[in-house]
This record gives C-alpha cells, sequence and structure tokens, in this order.
C-alpha cells in the first residue's frame, strides 16, 4: 500500500500519479480527510482516557455530594470515550479502504494510456519471408503440423482457450522453461515450485484484486485464488517477516502452472495459444533496499534479454505508460518479440519494480544497519512462459513446414537442430 506519511507530506505527487494512471485525484483527499478525522478521534480519545484516569483517583479519595457530582462527570467521560472510540475505528476502517484503493506511485513512467507507450530500443531484424520465397504460417499451423499443439483437443475436454502440448511440443516447452530456471540459478535466484492455490490477503497484498479481480480464478468454497502468475505466492513467502538483506537482495525463481480468466477478451486472440486460461512460466521475484532498486530492475530487464537472445527472437522493449500499470507497479519494462504473421509485436515479459508498495501490505522488512526496521522493495519480472512457443515457431520456420531449433534451446532437446513436420 502506498506510505501514508507520503500522502501526507506531498499530496500534489500522489494526485500527480493518480491523474497520470488515469485514476482518480481526489481520492488523495478523501484518503488525507479520513486520515485527519482519525487522528484527531484518537488525540481527544487519549486526552479523555488521561482525564477518566485521573477522575478515578478523585473519586475514590472524595465523600459525599462531590463524590456523586464525580461519579455523575466520569460517567459522561465514558460515554465520550466511547464514542470516540467507535469515531476513531470507524475511520480507521475507512482509511483502510481508501489506502487500497490508491495505486502504487508513478515512478518514470511516460503518461498516458496502453497505447502511449516508449519504445526504449529494438533488437534484431525481423526476417523477410517474401525475399525467402515464402508466405510464413501462422504458430498453430506450424504446431499442429509439427505434432506439438492441439486446441481442438483442449477444447473438447476444457472449452474454449485451453489446449494440449504433445510431442515436441512439451519437450519445447520443458526446454524453455528449463533454459529459464538455469539462467535463474547462474544469476543467483533460488528455484521455487510455488503452490498454486492463495489465501485473500495474500492476493490482495500483491495488488491483484483491485479493478483487474475479474481476471482471477476464485474458489469460493475454500475462499481461495488460483495466481495468474508465481508472483503473487512468492510475494507471500516472506510475508509478516524481518528479512536479512546485508548479504544482498534475495531472488527466487517460481516455476509453476498459472490461471487467468482472460476476461473482457472476447474476440482477442482467439487462434491458438497466445491468449489462455492456463500456462506455465517461470518468474524471478527480488527483495531488495528501496535504494537499490532502479538498479535491480535494469538487472531483471537484462537477465529476459539474455534469455530472448539465446532463442534468437527479434524484439523490442518498451516503457509502459502509466495508465497501463498495474496497481502495484511504479515502473514497467515489456518485452515484444515480432509475430511475422500478424505483423505486430507480442509481450512476451515483462518486469515491474513494486517499490514499497507490496511489502507495506505484506508486513515484509529489512532491518538496517542501524537495528530500525522498514518496508523492503519488491521486484518481479518474467523469464520464459508457454507464450514464448508462438513467437520461436513463426520466427524460426522454413518453407517445408519444419522448424530450426535455436541454438540456445538444443542443449534441452537432446541436440535435436530441426523440428520436422509428422502426421498424427
Amino acid at each position: 500500500m502506498i506510505d501514508l506519511r507520503v500522502v501526507r507530506d506531498n499530496p500534489d505527487l500522489v494526485r500527480a500519479s493518480q491523474t497520470a494512471r488515469g485514476d482518480d485525484p481526489a481520492l488523495v483527499d478523501h484518503l488525507l480527510d479520513a486520515d485527519a478525522r482519525r487522528r484527531s478521534a484518537l488525540t481527544e480519545f487519549e486526552q479523555l482516557r488521561a482525564e477518566q484516569k485521573s477522575l478515578g483517583k478523585q473519586v475514590a479519595a472524595a465523600k459525599g455530594d462531590e463524590k456523586a457530582e464525580l461519579l455523575a462527570h466520569t460517567k459522561r467521560i465514558s460515554e465520550q470515550v466511547k464514542g470516540l472510540q467507535s469515531e476513531a475505528a470507524e475511520a480507521e476502517k475507512t482509511l483502510d479502504t481508501l489506502t487500497y484503493q490508491v495505486a502504487n506511485i508513478v515512478e518514470g513512467a511516460p503518461p498516458g494510456g496502453e497505447d502511449d507507450f516508449v519504445v526504449l530500443r529494438t533488437e534484431g531484424t525481423p526476417r523477410d519471408f517474401a525475399a525467402e520465397g515464402f508466405t510464413p504460417r501462422d504458430h498453430l499451423d506450424l504446431g499442429e503440423r509439427l505434432g506439438a499443439i492441439d486446441t481442438a483437443r483442449g477444447a473438447k475436454v476444457s472449452g474454449a482457450r485451453f489446449y494440449y502440448l504433445t510431442g515436441i511440443g512439451a519437450r519445447l516447452e520443458l526446454a524453455l522453461l528449463n533454459a529459464a530456471m538455469d539462467m535463474a540459478l547462474a544469476a543467483g535466484f533460488t528455484p521455487m515450485i510455488t503452490p498454486t492455490l492463495v489465501k485473500p490477503e495474500v492476493m490482495a497484498g500483491t495488488g491483484f484484486l483491485g479493478k483487474h479481480a475479474d481476471e482471477i480464478y476464485h474458489l469460493e468454497e475454500d475462499d481461495l485464488y488460483l495466481t495468474g502468475t508465481s508472483e503473487v505466492a512468492l510475494a507471500g513467502y516472506h510475508s509478516d517477516e524481518i528479512l536479512d538483506l546485508s548479504d544482498g537482495p534475495k531472488r527466487y525463481a517460481g516455476w509453476s502452472a498459472c490461471y487467468r480468466r482472460e476476461a473482457g477478451s472476447y474476440g482477442k486472440d482467439t487462434r491458438g495459444i497466445i491468449r489462455v486460461h492456463q500456462f506455465h512460466k517461470v518468474e524471478m521475484f527480488s527483495y531488495v533496499p528501496v535504494e537499490e532498486a532502479a538498479a535491480e530492475h535494469q538487472r531483471l530487464l537484462a537477465w529476459e534479454e539474455q534469455l530472448l537472445a539465446a532463442v534468437e527472437l527479434p524484439y523490442r522493449v518498451i516503457d509502459t505508460a502509466a495508465g497501463d500499470l498495474g496497481s502495484s507497479a511504479a515502473r514497467k519494462f515489456d518485452c515484444e518479440a515480432w509475430l511475422p504473421t500478424q505483423e505486430r509485436f507480442l509481450e512476451l515479459t515483462s518486469t515491474s519494480n513494486c517499490t514499497t508498495f507490496q511489502a507495506r501490505r505484506l508486513g515484509m522488512r529489512e532491518r538496517t544497519a542501524s537495528g530500525e526496521t522498514r518496508p523492503v522493495a519488491t521486484l518481479n519480472g518474467t523469464l520464459g512462459t508457454t507464450r514464448w512457443i508462438v513467437a520461436i515457431l513463426e520466427n524460426h520456420q522454413q518453407a517445408d513446414g519444419s522448424v530450426r531449433v535455436p541454438v540456445g534451446l538444443r542443449p534441452y532437446l537432446g541436440g535435436l537442430e530441426v523440428m520436422e513436420p509428422t502426421s498424427r
């Protein structure tokens, strides 16, 4: 959650952030009002409580009419104390509700909405298939010819936006995710297989139960949520703990199945496995001192780009606009690979700097050299997911329907150099 001290000391900064996101800046004023009412009620409550204690001593020493008068006054004070206590509790409840509605303060992201991102750089050159003498097939056509993707049976068993990865398709996903995990290990990450069901307080703590809560599957009978990323479980891993970061960041790489309802995406990317309800992903997650957050963000991006280079994909890096950030992110960089058949860039990775926003909600702190505790910064970044298969198949296809295996994945496929079409 947002730091209340920042709201009090620099409300214009928070209002500007709300405006940049396309959120209501008036929420800041409502928050300040609730905070002022809570603090005022608490101050009066403490003053009356002190008077109440003082009266107790006077009553014990008084006699006759004086004692009766003091007792009556004590009763009135007691009623006022109860009223102020109730008022403070109500203001506290309102304050908590409003605090959870204010998104993280934007740090350096360009203003605007989904289409207002800034391209930071482009790496690699898309192939000229016309010059090579053939029209590229899309990933589903290629996947079916390779015996790698079966969406028809996925729909038969589970419905729309489900699929099977079969044969070389299953092997390709495992190769990609194992390559991602090896890269994470080399970078000092601790590998994790994470839970995919989490409690409401953990899901809310990471910022996923805001305006995009309809994207999440909820098991009402158990009051548990299916995670759309292992970021959620990795953030909850150290909830309500004091961390020792004296030896450097704590870094985890979570491998998990992920689930998304894709609410509101009717008609979008309905062919193939671009936008699906279930997929696998390796997610990086870092706990760092807040002063190191921006540098760690760049490191996460560099590791993502390292794996993109290993699978030889042309891509671009974008600085996501403020209005397209999740509520917990202060800044986000995406890597988007070129998709030949659609002549557009497709998001493959995201990395977000959440500063202390998630840590404040989940009670994650570090102990400083002076012995004090303070919230840590949390960051996350994708390091390989099922969607990468789409870009790999389309960018490395050959005229006969076969697909060249990127050099970086060949050790994970037994040295296989070419995936050949096969009949079912």
